[in-house]
């Protein structure tokens, strides 16, 4: 049976937790604290587990703040949990504040996998209100200063933007990471990266975990509720 779940990397806890998967539970973006609000054309300086109303304070995820958008050949920035900025390729997969899971009772393959921000409503759709700035981490070491992973769904290390006003595009994400995402391709010959397996988008397994980096900024003052994320894939 195939099952995709939505976890959390709590702030100071190694292992990520399943989300609620109730309707309306999810992620929150706040300010200096629980209930705080983001300054309009800022990034959120907290990150937490809350249902659709953001009002219900449950567990302090890692915050990962949009520092430098980037481009195709320089990479963006992401300050963590407050911290001075990093690359973007430097995030650990522990480090990003939530952890998508996919599992089959069989041995598969993952592929065209995909992720969107939308309304919670029509995945077609925009957010309202609300800019986001995804980015898919690749980096099984937890050391910062170790690179990143060259098996991946993109190969530039920017932000990807989604505005309340952009067209609603996939972003795509890695074929086949493998458990904790510790499979990648044969031209990562580095063993300090982290990595088990080098089998790229071959690689088979009962589980397949992705890492994401999420950003969020206002664009006008209130809460943000017409806001979720969607994520999709094709197994094998």
């Amino acid at each position: 049976m195939a099952s995709i779940e939505f976890r959390a990397n709590i702030l100071g806890d190694l292992n990520s937790t399943l989300i609620p998967h109730t309707a309306g539970s999810g992620l929150g973006f706040y300010g200096a604290g629980f209930g705080v609000s983001v300054p309009i054309g800022s990034q959120q300086s907290k990150t937490y587990i809350t249902d659709a109303s953001g009002v219900s304070q449950a567990a302090e995820l890692n915050n990962n703040s949009m520092s430098t958008v980037g481009t195709s050949l320089v990479a963006g920035s992401t300050s963590i949990n407050g911290g001075s900025a990093i690359s973007t390729s430097s995030v650990p997969n522990y480090q990003a504040p939530l952890n998508i899971r996919f599992t089959h009772d069989e041995s598969v393959a993952v592929q065209n996998c995909k992720l969107r921000i939308f309304d919670r409503n029509n995945i077609d759709n925009p957010a309202s209100g609300v800019t986001t700035y995804v980015y898919e981490v690749r980096h099984p070491s937890m050391v910062q200063t170790v690179g990143g992973l060259s098996h991946r769904g993109r190969s530039t290390h920017d932000w990807v933007e989604y505005g309340p006003t952009d067209e609603v595009i996939d972003m795509a994400f890695t074929n086949s990471p493998g458990v904790s995402g510790l499979n990648t391709s044969p031209s990562d010959t580095d063993t300090a990266l982290g990595f088990v397996t080098q089998e790229g988008a071959a690689h088979r397994s009962l589980q397949h975990d992705w890492y994401v980096s999420l950003s969020s900024e206002p664009e006008t003052i209130g809460s943000k509720t017409q806001y979720g994320l969607y994520f999709s894939l094709e197994y094998l």
